[in-house]
């Protein structure tokens, strides 16, 4: 008989989700009993009594909602514009083989990872630090990515709104030259057969839409060294109704984007299917989509491809920015994660084909249309490939090009505000649980207001040369830091073994070979792997070929100090509040989990002091050195 068949907590009657049978795994109660749930001895750890019970958490009204949301989460604006141009420019078809490795070898692994422990401690993304309070840093910092790329998203999104209040005029803006563009040689989109049409911003010569989107719409100056200038008013009024959609979805919780997440998760596949089947009838779409898949096998040696893999998947699914977490820690304690965990993954490397076939199908009409057989003349890459290449293979529809344009710009604004939805409610879960007093509507507003007054900085002239500074210092590569950060406070200061126990106690199946192998070695070592050659490659940032005057880059490297800063920062902190009489003392509990640690209802914490106490999880909990920790992660 081992510890797990002590019969003081054994319950046959109760299968997980999953459909195995667990011999200890709670039955979750929906609304906590006061008068019917056992009570907690205070003085044993992992208990949660009355002086540290923590408020009721919301749940999502159905599970669904969870799925939904995270599916709304992690389809976004990656999928429809950075996959299709990375993978092009990366082998094409070939590069399908390495993103789908890295896939199973980082980007799953990481998002089951997150759910679950989001799941089992009912924590945000900082107070789930509790199992290694001196690692709270890690938290922190990602929250500060998370902020940074809140603010300049809705920036983004701003711009999308612009782009379809445009689509209903009677003739498109972006489809006719303008004398205020006299310096420049310009092309009109409704042209055909103008085999010179060029989307090179270097370049003289130049589409109207390619003109329209830097001239007209970002008023952008020809150079940082002229200044940023003030925001725009129309992006301004823009941005404002990008977050007001937010702010209202988010000012009851969980319980109003569990709600708008049906829409926000399905309605872009909608648009997608029906821009797929638009684009399959147009003459030249078979190209471009071929010219997309068609591998070439050479660039599967080339490191860059590989890098280009990890930093796609990383970035596409969101994780360790701790949105992930978050989401999950409004589940209910025995919902199937390890279902939703596989469902999103797929669905977000097949979103990302089927935008690439849809894209490159238009792309390829467009270069039909235009009177070349080279598709890469009318590709440009990033937020270029929205808001130039596609208005203008648009513009060249002889069928209803407003319909169209509309469908494609409000799915654009559908994906970017379900990605928003996350990461601002992130920092509202973070503010709440901190001070738990404080309303959803009141964070809701405040967050809003917040991420408008800092989110004006990018609708000015020169906002764009800001959006690239902060995006490439602020998240992009610090992310990197404190994913390991992550991944080693969980897997190595609380232990893989613990880990997998506490995943075994809520789902009731122990976590394979596969995980385990990922989560304590082969994910970790990858992603180090991938921050040193991050800095080994390292070249200045540059921004349409124009280098930042030195007072931007030292601003940069500032914001990524600050996000870095936060793990030896809090640290201290942590080893500061503990008790003890020496340093060692203090140090020593600082990496410990605290006492309330585990899952906050009461009822279910008890039955986990329980099973802590059961013979083998006491051996677990007291003995995790090093050598047991690669013992347990390779035999189990």
């Amino acid at each position: 008989m081992t510890g797990l068949d002590n019969p003081t907590f054994v319950d046959d009657n109760i299968s997980t989700p999953g459909g195995y049978k667990s011999t200890y795994f709670p039955q979750r109660p929906t609304k906590y009993d006061p008068e019917n749930s056992q009570t907690c001895d205070d003085s044993l750890p992992g208990s949660v009594g009355k002086k540290d019970q923590p408020a009721e958490r919301e749940t999502w009204g159905k599970g669904v909602e969870f799925l939904m949301s995270c599916i709304a989460m992690s389809v976004g604006l990656g999928n429809v514009w950075r996959f299709p141009f990375t993978a092009l420019n990366n082998g094409g078809g070939a590069f399908l083989i390495p993103y789908l490795i890295v896939l199973l070898l980082v980007g799953r692994p990481i998002y089951y990872m997150e759910m679950a422990l989001g799941q089992f401690s009912s924590r945000g993304s900082v107070k789930v630090y509790d199992f290694a309070p001196a690692m709270r840093g890690a938290g922190y910092g990602q929250i500060l990515a998370t902020f940074w790329v809140m603010t300049y998203y809705a920036s983004v999104m701003a711009i999308t709104v612009r782009y379809l209040f445009e689509s209903f005029s009677a003739t498109l803006p972006w489809t006719w030259c303008r004398e205020s563009w006299n310096n420049y040689t310009c092309i009109d989109s409704l042209l055909k057969n103008t085999s010179d049409s060029l989307y090179n911003a270097n370049l003289s010569s130049r589409t109207s839409s390619d003109l329209f989107y830097h001239k007209e719409v970002l008023k952008e100056k020809d150079s940082i060294e002229d200044g940023i200038g003030l925001p725009d008013l129309y992006l301004t009024m823009c941005l404002a109704i990008s977050w007001l959609v937010v702010m209202l979805t988010l000012i009851k919780g969980v319980k109003s984007s569990g709600k708008a997440s049906y829409f926000l998760a399905l309605f872009p596949y909608v648009v997608m299917g029906i821009l797929l089947i638009r684009s399959s009838t147009l003459p030249g779409a078979m190209d471009g989509i071929i010219y997309f898949i068609k591998p070439q096998w050479d660039q599967l040696l080339n490191p860059k491809v590989w890098y280009a893999a990890v930093t796609q998947c990383f970035f596409s699914l969101s994780v360790c920015f701790g949105n992930v977490i978050m989401y999950a820690s409004f589940n209910k304690f025995d919902h199937n994660i390890y279902r939703d965990a596989n469902i999103v993954t797929t669905l977000d490397t097949c979103t990302s084909l089927l935008a690439g076939f849809t894209i490159f199908g238009i792309l390829g009409h467009l270069a039909h249309e235009v009177g070349t057989d080279d598709v890469s003349t009318v590709v440009v890459s990033g937020a270029g490939l929205a808001f130039i290449s596609y208005p203008d293979a648009i513009a060249k529809f002889d069928f209803l090009p407003q319909m169209f344009s509309v469908l494609f710009f409000f799915m654009l604004f559908v994906l970017g505000i379900g990605s928003n939805i996350a990461m601002s409610s992130n920092i509202c879960t973070v503010i709440r649980d901190e001070f738990p007093k404080v309303k959803n509507w009141q964070v809701a507003i405040g967050v809003s207001l917040s991420g408008l007054a800092l989110g004006s900085v990018y609708v000015t002239p020169g906002g764009q040369y800001i959006l690239e500074l902060v995006d490439y210092f602020g998240a992009s590569n610090i992310v990197y830091v404190l994913a390991i950060g992550e991944l080693v406070a969980l897997h190595y200061i609380y232990g893989l073994g613990r880990f997998c126990r506490d995943i075994e106690f809520m789902l009731g199946k122990r976590p394979g070979l596969y995980w385990r192998l990922t989560w304590g070695f082969i994910t970790p070592l990858l992603l180090l792997a991938i921050f040193i050659y991050t800095v080994a490659i390292y070249s200045p940032l540059t921004y349409r070929g124009e280098t930042y005057p030195d007072s931007a880059y030292a601003c940069g490297w500032t914001l990524a100090a600050f996000g870095v800063l936060q793990l030896p920062i809090w640290a201290l902190v942590a080893v500061i509040k503990q008790e003890g009489n020496t340093w060692n003392e203090k140090i020593v509990k600082a990496f410990r989990p605290q006492a309330n640690w585990g899952p906050v209802v009461p009822a279910i914490a008890e039955k986990y002091r329980k099973f802590r106490a059961t013979e083998d999880s006491k051996a677990l909990f007291e003995n995790d050195g090093i050598i047991h920790k690669i013992k347990r992660t390779l035999f189990g």
